[in-house]
Parts: C-alpha cells; sequence; structure tokens
C-alpha cells in the first residue's frame, strides 16, 4: 500500500504536502482511538468455522479478520502495480484488477469495522480501522492517478494497443 502512490503524490501531483499529510493522519488516528469500542472478551468462534460469515457479522477476533486480508490484498495491489510499470499489463487490465478488488476491499472494511470491538486493545482497533481509511485513500490516488495523472505511472509509449488510455 502506498509503494507506488504516495510518492508520485508528494513528487509529481503536490496537492499536500507530507508534513500535513502526517498531522492529518495523526489527528485521524486520535478520533478514531477515542471512538473505538473498548474490548470485551467475549465467548468467540473458531475462525475456521465459518470464516467469511463470522468475519461479516463481527463474531471472531480482529487478528483473524485483518491480518490475512490486509496482506492479501496488498499483495494484490503490488503484483498489479510491478506488471503495470513493466509494461506487461495494460491499462484497461490495471482498471478491471482494481473493479475486481474492490468488492474484496468493501466486504474487509466491514469486517474490520465490526470485529474491531472483539480486541483487548483499543490502540489496535483504533489501527484497525485507520488502516480501513488508507486503503479508501489508497483507492482514491489510484483514481486521482488514472484519471489525471495517467502518464506518470503508465508506461504508455510501449501501449500501441491501449494508447488511447494514456489520454
Amino acid at each position: 500500500m502506498f509503494v507506488n502512490t504516495l510518492p508520485l503524490f508528494f513528487s509529481q501531483i503536490t496537492y499536500i504536502s507530507p508534513i500535513e499529510l502526517l498531522i492529518i493522519f495523526l489527528g485521524f488516528y486520535v478520533v478514531l482511538f477515542m471512538t473505538s469500542p473498548i474490548g470485551e472478551k467475549l465467548v468467540l468462534a473458531k475462525p475456521f468455522d465459518n470464516y467469511l460469515f463470522l468475519a461479516w457479522t463481527g463474531g471472531i477476533n480482529l487478528f483473524w479478520v485483518f491480518w490475512p486480508c490486509f496482506l492479501l490484498f496488498n499483495m494484490g495491489l503490488y503484483t498489479t502495480d510491478v506488471l503495470t510499470i513493466t509494461g506487461t499489463l495494460t491499462v484497461s487490465s490495471w482498471d478491471d484488477i482494481h473493479i475486481v478488488l474492490l468488492l474484496p476491499m468493501l466486504w474487509w472494511a466491514t469486517g474490520v469495522w465490526r470485529c474491531s470491538a472483539n480486541c483487548s486493545y483499543r490502540m489496535w482497533s483504533a489501527s484497525a480501522r485507520l488502516m480501513i481509511f488508507c486503503v479508501i485513500f489508497e483507492y482514491g490516488l489510484r483514481l486521482l492517478i488514472r484519471m489525471d495523472y495517467p502518464r506518470l505511472f503508465f508506461n504508455c509509449e510501449e501501449l500501441l494497443m491501449d494508447y488511447g488510455s494514456c489520454f
């Protein structure tokens, strides 16, 4: 997450400085920390029994919802970016992969938000919720780059069949 988009955002687009974004990030974390639920010791189901349903309804520990999805989602984004930068994927394929990843990201965000009460410390609950907003911000940066600055990210000189997407 933010491996390719944030450096482009700060060096080429420059809507906001890194210090300003850090201040916003820390302020948002404080707000999320104050509004996070206090962890309760609930009797939770094992994470391997109906995993998708239990994560959606908030019935398992936050750890089992956050980390598997976070790692898989970021591996998918990083692989997509590497293949796009090397010229293996076209612009429209990059769009398709992000549309396909949108639904699991929404499921993951809902699961993390509902399971954040199943955590022992408010710090971890607020951090997981903050990562959800970071993923939304990442998608916003990717949309901004795709719509307004495609020549900064995509290798448009080598895309003969999909050259029109670079405008």
